[in-house]
């Protein structure tokens, strides 16, 4: 008999059983714990590398697709339904990594309850991948939920100070926009007999006034957990709290499953909808793109500044995905790794010099580059990525989303917004300023603290942690060819798709 577990299936539960020998450790046992976790994650990447070698870019259509009747009850038929494509490859390639580089960054971070910390590390990536790869509605909603309970624990246990208080926020908030969710997905599956996706979208019919509900029912919970403003106050506590690879994942990972909510499900169900409301989706990312700008220059906190960034940085994804036309939803999900790997590898940043340290005060620091030059160097190249410096990959991303929101989308939408793209490109110029404001306050001028001139360079555990990151940033910033292929025919079949819709269905 031959036995064949598909890739997809594989790469999703294989951290299941880095948890089922974690939980034969002792307690004691915090060296093997970390080996055993970071050796299942790094398989788990690898068998993503495997799924990407087989993926096939031309294809816009879902690949390696498992489909499986799970639920059959009353007449509801549920199913097991997983599958890849350009929307998404990218996205398990940056979950998967990120965990790894999370992962390998906890050696000296973290020194309480280690097995149980990599036990909810490793759950916490087994339910994001679900989140990227379902096509079951009611499928992906168990992976969403499911996301909430390890990331809860991480703050929770191995968080600051007010670690329980930025875990309840976190829950309740999530937990509040996904009832939303829940309401809507249940009556789609009643009203269209079905959860499964392609189908759902392949059938058209819904009324326009029914689709604008549905699309803020889904919008609410994916707003929240992108965060888009004025539902973002949970962040910063949330990052400020997190231990650091809980914040790497959090930036990193957790917030895409937002903006991929948007593009997977919003705009490919509620198409008509989503053309209606694209140029209010466009105006709050706008906002949230100046505002989170403005108030991470407020902040003292390095790691709340970064925080505040990524509700700009998320800004410029939506204002990307809602431009609807092809360079612009491109150009958000470039974004999406981009703002993965850049805020990934601050986080990690900040994570290093607070082991040192002990705190991330900016006034606590100053002329660090003098002691500390390979750091310096290492932190220049990430600041200079996350501002969109020409050559390294922030550019890119932001280059085409610019170029989307000016351009023409579909009938009914942002037909060419250049106030749009003047007040974004603002948002790039403030995000020079308060990144190029942290990097003077922490690295440049005299060394004024007596601690600091005693503070050890980063080492080779800590350089392999972010060299991935550092040559995706250059790879990404001078041939991003390689990614745009990746996902370009995906697009393409989800704009004319939507083309289609918004033409019979908007007067």
């Amino acid at each position: 008999m031959n036995y064949y577990i598909d890739p997809l299936t594989l790469v999703t539960f294989f951290p299941v059983i880095g948890i089922v020998v974690l939980l034969f450790l002792r307690a004691d046992q915090k060296v093997h714990a970390r080996w055993v976790a970071l050796i299942t994650s790094l398989i788990t990447f690898g068998i993503s590398l495997a799924i990407l070698a087989q993926f096939n870019p031309a294809n816009p259509d879902l690949q390696m697709v498992v489909n499986i009747p799970w639920i059959q009850v009353a007449g509801w038929n549920i199913s097991y339904f997983m599958g890849v494509d350009g929307l998404s490859i990218l996205l398990i390639l940056l979950t998967t990594l990120l965990t790894s580089l999370s992962i390998l960054s906890t050696w000296t971070a973290v020194q309480d309850r280690v097995k149980e910390f990599m036990i909810f590390f490793l759950f916490l990536e087994m339910g994001m991948l679900g989140v990227f790869l379902a096509q079951d509605l009611f499928l992906f909603y168990v992976f969403w939920e499911f996301t909430l309970v390890p990331m809860y624990m991480l703050i929770g246990i191995w968080g600051g100070k007010r670690r329980i208080y930025a875990a309840i926020k976190f829950f309740l908030y999530t937990m509040a926009g996904s009832i939303l969710m829940l309401l809507a997905i249940l009556w789609l599956g009643i009203y269209q007999d079905t959860f499964n996706v392609p189908e759902l979208a392949a059938m058209g019919g819904i009324p326009p006034n029914l689709q604008f509900w549905l699309f803020l029912a889904f919008g609410a919970a994916f707003a929240i957990k992108v965060p888009m403003w004025p539902l973002h106050s949970w962040l910063p506590d949330a990052h400020v709290e997190a231990p650091t690879a809980g914040s790497v994942i959090l930036a990193g990972v957790l917030l895409k499953m937002g903006t991929y909510g948007f593009l997977r499900f919003n705009l490919q169900l509620f198409p008509i909808a989503s053309v209606k409301l694209a140029p209010w989706v466009a105006a709050l990312a706008v906002i949230g793109i100046l505002y989170g700008a403005a108030v991470s220059y407020a902040q003292k906190d390095v790691k709340k500044l970064v925080a505040y960034s990524s509700v700009s940085h998320l800004g410029f994804v939506m204002l990307g995905l809602f431009a609807l036309n092809s360079q612009g939803v491109q150009g958000g999900i470039l974004q999406m790794i981009n703002h993965g790997i850049s805020t990934g590898a601050l986080f990690l940043i900040v994570g290093m010099l607070y082991e040192r340290r002990h705190t991330r005060d900016m006034d606590a620091f100053g002329g660090l580059w003098k002691v500390m030059p390979i750091y310096g160097a290492l932190t220049l190249i990430v600041v200079l990525s996350s501002m969109g410096l020409p050559g390294l990959n922030g550019f890119v991303g932001e280059f085409a989303i610019l170029l989307g929101s000016w351009g023409a989308g579909l009938p009914g939408g942002v037909l060419g917004s250049p106030w749009f793209t003047a007040l974004a490109a603002l948002g790039i110029i403030l995000a020079a300023v308060y990144l190029l404001y942290m990097f003077q306050k922490l690295f440049l001028g005299p060394v004024t603290k007596e601690e600091n001139r005693v503070l050890s360079d980063i080492n080779w555990r800590e350089i392999l942690t972010l060299a991935p990151l550092i040559i995706l940033i250059f790879w990404i910033g001078l041939y991003p060819n390689p990614f745009l292929n990746l996902m370009s025919a995906s697009v393409d079949q989800l704009l004319n798709a939507m083309q289609t819709a918004a033409v019979a269905g908007i007067p």
